[in-house]
C-alpha cells in the first residue's frame, strides 16, 4: 500500500559526483540512530549535472525505492531544482539540503524536534561559516538591506538548509512567480516558525557551484521580489535632483538680482540635462528590470524541463528498527 512518507529530503545537485554517495549515507546513518519510526523519500534534482552525478543517482534509484532522481535537460539553476523537488515531494515535513556536506545531516534531528514541538518551520542558522571575507560580508549586508526594505521579515545567517511542513509546501506551489527567491517566499508564508543553530563546515568535495553571477542574480530576485524599494530609489533620486536643481536656481537668481553677478545660463542647463539624462537611464533600468519579470510572467514558460525522471511512482520507505534509544523522536 502507497502511503505517504513523514520525512521527505529535497536535494539539488549540480556536479556532485564526488559527495552523492557519502550524503546519502550520512542522512541514512541520522534516520536509522534518531528517527527509527519515520519513513522517508529521498528526491535528487540533477541540475543539468556535465560529470558522473547523474550514473551515481541512477545506481541509488536502482538499488532503493526510496530514491527518486530527477533530471533536467539543462542547468536551470538552484532555485528551479529545488522547485521541482518540492513538486514532487509528497512527506509531512520536507527538509531541503545541499548535496556538498556543508549542511550538516546530523542537524537533522534537532530540526524533526522542533517540527514535533509544533513549528511549521524550522531555519538552520549557520552560526559561523568558512568562506572569504568579501562574500561573507556582502552576504551580512545584502540581508541586512533586504530585512530592512522588505515587507517580509528575513531570517538572517540562514540558506536553503531548512524543514517545512506540508502546509507550507501546499502554499509555496501555489505560488507561480519565476524569479524565485524561496528563502522569501517560505518567510513570507507567515507560519511559526524556529531556529537551530550550526557551525557551517567546508565542502566534502568538488567545488562550489554557485557563482558570483549566480549569487548576484539570486540576491536581485530577493530584492525585486519583497521590496518595491528599488522604484522608491528613483522617486528619492529625482526628488534630490529636483530640490538641488531649485537651489541652484535661486541662488543664481538672488545673486543676479541682488549683486548683478551674470551666469552663462547655458553652462548650467546642460548640467542639469546632463544629470537628467543619467536619472532617465537609471529608471529606464528599473522599469525595464519590473516589465522584463511581468513579461516574462505572462508567457507563463515552464520553469524547468524534466529530461527524466527515476521512480516518480513509488512507495516510501519506513525504516526498519534495529534498536531504539531513547532519544528517538516519535512521529
Amino acid at each position: 500500500m502507497v502511503h505517504n512518507p513523514h520525512l521527505s529530503f529535497v536535494i539539488p545537485v549540480f556536479n556532485e559526483q564526488k559527495n552523492l554517495l557519502h550524503l546519502h549515507s550520512a542522512v541514512q546513518q541520522v534516520l536509522h540512530s534518531d528517527l527509527l519510526d519515520y519513513s522517508y523519500e529521498f528526491i535528487f534534482v540533477d541540475d543539468g549535472s556535465v560529470d558522473g552525478s547523474w550514473s551515481i543517482l541512477q545506481e541509488l534509484a536502482a538499488a532503493s525505492q526510496s530514491v527518486t532522481a530527477i533530471r533536467f535537460t539543462r542547468n536551470f539553476g538552484h532555485q528551479a531544482a529545488l522547485t521541482a523537488g518540492y513538486k514532487h515531494a509528497r512527506g509531512e515535513a520536507i527538509i531541503t539540503l545541499d548535496a556538498d556536506m556543508q549542511d550538516p545531516p546530523e542537524v537533522i534531528t534537532r530540526m524533526v524536534r522542533e517540527w514535533y514541538k509544533g513549528a511549521a518551520i524550522v531555519y538552520a542558522r549557520r552560526r559561523s561559516r568558512d568562506d572569504s571575507f568579501i562574500k561573507k560580508h556582502t552576504a551580512r549586508l545584502f540581508y541586512i538591506v533586504l530585512d530592512h526594505v522588505s515587507e517580509v521579515h528575513m531570517p538572517r545567517n540562514v540558506g536553503d538548509f531548512r524543514l517545512i511542513d506540508k502546509k507550507v509546501l501546499a502554499v509555496i506551489n501555489q505560488c507561480p512567480e519565476r524569479a524565485r527567491y524561496l528563502r522569501g517566499m517560505v518567510a513570507w508564508t507567515g507560519f511559526k516558525s524556529a531556529f537551530v543553530d550550526f557551525d557551517r563546515p567546508d565542502r566534502h568535495a568538488g567545488n562550489t557551484g554557485y557563482t558570483w553571477a549566480k549569487m548576484f542574480k539570486l540576491a536581485f530576485d530577493g530584492l525585486t521580489s519583497f521590496s518595491l524599494f528599488p522604484l522608491k530609489i528613483a522617486a528619492f533620486v529625482g526628488a534630490l535632483v529636483v530640490m538641488t536643481g531649485a537651489l541652484m536656481f535661486a541662488y543664481i537668481t538672488f545673486d543676479t538680482v541682488l549683486f548683478g553677478k551674470h551666469y552663462p545660463l547655458f553652462k548650467w542647463l546642460v548640467t542639469v540635462m546632463y544629470i537628467f539624462m543619467g536619472v532617465q537611464f537609471f529608471l529606464l533600468w528599473l522599469l525595464g528590470e519590473y516589465i522584463g519579470r511581468m513579461y516574462d510572467q505572462i508567457k507563463e514558460r515552464p520553469l524547468y524541463v524534466l529530461q527524466e525522471v527515476l521512480n516518480g511512482n513509488r512507495e516510501s520507505i519506513p525504516i526498519t528498527p534495529h534498536h531504539k534509544t531513547d532519544d528517538t523522536i516519535q512521529p
